[in-house]
């Protein structure tokens, strides 16, 4: 929702200009370029670690941090135990067999791998052990490829319950519990005790992995080298970070901006984005 509202916008001052915008999970499209060679002018990742894993430094040569979120479960008016569910009780409700849950893939998405880091930070803060694995062996017949996928399971009542992006719920008016940062992936001051967890996910083969660590939710974008309008890309990219362009979108649909970007392990970035970085 954000990116089309920004495209919109942008196009109304360029009308010359045509989008063809491709949603997927992050890490199903940086597969179309590295494995399919397929061309794009900007990528854009709910997890910056997917530019920085699977595109730099073949694919691309910067990743340009932009905006934060928080993890959070969502539910509906119809949702099993709505009425008594709570950032306390959540786990035990989750767990039991008469509700039902959904989440992304976490081969697919970073919302999917995401919400795995958050139930092993909710077994340690809740104290529950076996708790993860527990729910994780759970309703997998609801795991979708990315996470919104799962919004018309939620409305129809066909789940109960999603791991879902704080951001998200609000485009779309949801019901949601809120979890602790100890648990929410959402809080930067954090950072050290997120990374007392992880999990693996497919990488650039079907036989190779890589390690996701837990640590706060950062969005972030490039342009890959293959780009074939690589200067309107940038000039786009501009209007991106822009506090009365793109980023005053970012805000009010929800997410929490990063620019000025730190740029201490973002690669050669174009100077074109100086003005944005601190």
């Amino acid at each position: 929702m954000p990116l089309k509202a920004i495209t919109d916008s942008f196009k109304r001052h360029n009308p010359e200009v045509t989008f063809n915008l491709e949603a997927a999970g992050s890490l199903e499209c940086a597969r179309k370029i590295t494995d399919l060679n397929r061309q794009c002018d900007l990528f854009f990742s709910a997890d910056y670690q997917v530019i920085n894993h699977l595109l730099v430094t073949k694919h691309a040569d910067f990743v340009i941090p932009f905006s934060g979120n928080r993890m959070v479960i969502a539910y509906s008016p119809k949702s099993k135990l709505s009425s008594s569910i709570n950032s306390l009780n959540w786990t035990s409700i989750l767990l039991n067999p008469k509700v039902t849950y959904g989440r992304s893939d976490p081969n697919a998405d970073p919302c999917g791998y995401r919400t795995v880091l958050v139930l092993q930070l909710a077994e340690k803060y809740y104290g529950k052990k076996g708790f993860a694995d527990s729910l994780l062996a759970k309703d997998n017949q609801f795991i979708r490829p990315k996470e919104v996928d799962l919004l018309a399971l939620l409305e129809t009542g066909a789940i109960d319950y999603l791991f879902i992006y704080e951001s998200v719920v609000k485009q779309h008016g949801l019901k949601y519990i809120s979890l602790p940062d100890s648990v929410n992936l959402g809080n930067f001051s954090l950072a050290s005790h997120y990374d007392a967890v992880q999990v693996k996910v497919r990488g650039t083969s079907p036989t190779d992995s890589i390690s996701i660590v837990g640590e706060p939710i950062v969005y972030a974008f490039t342009i890959p080298k293959n780009a074939p309008n690589a200067w309107l890309a940038l000039r786009f990219a501009e209007y991106f970070l822009a506090d009365t362009g793109g980023m005053r979108v970012i805000t009010q649909m929800g997410q929490q901006s990063l620019i000025p970007f730190s740029c201490s392990s973002c690669g050669s970035v174009p100077a074109d984005f100086k003005e944005f970085i601190r």
